[in-house]
């Protein structure tokens, strides 16, 4: 098997894996101000991303939620009230499976280069086996 065929494989398959990526599962949890928010899987469309929000108000401790947002909403900062606090809430966004677990903030890895990676680890199978 030469380059030129490797390299088609590897596209093919990114191609096929490609629709994995499109629709995905995210934890939803309520605005809590409770630092645990484990949160229960939801089903996002696929105009949407993860999110993971955190809310601050002057002297009093923080509030937060999850679940899914259209895209263009990510990174947003919106006035939120809660418990008749008024907070500086920011959306943070990710876009890989069920990527909202851990705490809030713009540190997550979405599942595309994990796409990529599987897809040539498939077409290096594919090389070795023909």
């Amino acid at each position: 098997m030469d380059c030129r065929q490797f390299l088609f494989l590897g596209l093919l398959f990114s191609a096929i894996l490609s629709p994995l990526v499109v629709a995905k599962n995210c934890y939803y949890c309520d605005l809590t101000n409770t630092p645990n928010c484990m949160g229960i899987p939801m089903y996002c469309g696929k105009e949407e991303d993860c999110y993971q929000g955190r809310g601050v108000a002057s002297g009093i401790s923080y509030i937060i939620n999850k679940g899914c947002v259209e895209a263009t909403n990510c990174g947003k900062e919106q006035l939120v009230d809660y418990m008749g606090v008024t907070y500086n809430f920011i959306t943070y966004c990710c876009s890989g499976e069920l990527c909202n677990a851990g705490s809030p903030g713009p540190s997550h890895i979405g599942l595309g280069p994990n796409i990529v990676v599987v897809s040539m680890a498939l077409a290096l199978l594919f090389y070795w086996l023909f």
